[in-house]
């Protein structure tokens, strides 16, 4: 499961004219704690920015999953409503989710975003595409397979385990008992 991260940084920068100026830049973050995000998104930014650069927020993202597109170069937040049965009460249920895709523009994230969830159970309506400020995603990549590995092209998403039945529990516990 993937918790994400929305760091903020804020640095000197040079504008068009030469002259220094400060931003602030947001970037979202893989990881299990915010100081793991803080320290992550340090360890990320310090080959880029030369001088000084403070970490000026670190917030938890809402976001349910995040669609990488290589050919794409901003990041676009889907909202997007699931639609739940209640077979007992014979209503149906809107569920929000927010979904970040990579594209160049709307269009492209909206035909991402379809292409993304083409084997979806589940009904879906979207709602909004909202171009964010997101600069760049840093999503974990375990310490042995950093050398070998490449940024995968896949979706990051969360993913619901389901509990074990008592009979599967019943199952495994007579196995080890002989």
């Amino acid at each position: 499961m993937h918790t994400w991260f929305e760091c903020k940084i804020r640095y000197e920068k040079l504008d068009e004219n030469g002259l220094p100026k400060k931003v602030t830049e947001p970037y979202l973050v893989d990881a299990l704690s915010f100081t793991e995000a803080e320290t992550r998104i340090s360890k990320e930014m310090q080959p880029y920015i030369s001088g000084e650069f403070t970490i000026s927020s670190v917030r938890r993202g809402n976001i349910s999953e995040l669609f990488e597109n290589p050919a794409g170069d901003r990041w676009f937040r889907c909202r997007v409503n699931f639609v739940i049965v209640d077979m007992e009460k014979g209503t149906e249920k809107k569920v929000p989710s927010n979904i970040y895709v990579q594209a160049n523009d709307i269009k492209e994230a909206l035909e991402f975003l379809f292409k993304s969830m083409q084997g979806t159970m589940s009904d879906y309506t979207v709602t909004s595409i909202v171009e964010t400020a997101i600069l760049d995603v840093y999503p974990y990549v375990a310490p042995d397979k950093v050398a070998t590995q490449e940024q995968p092209d896949m979706a990051y998403s969360v993913q619901v385990t389901e509990e074990p039945e008592e009979a599967d529990i019943i199952e495994d516990t007579e196995t080890i008992e002989e």
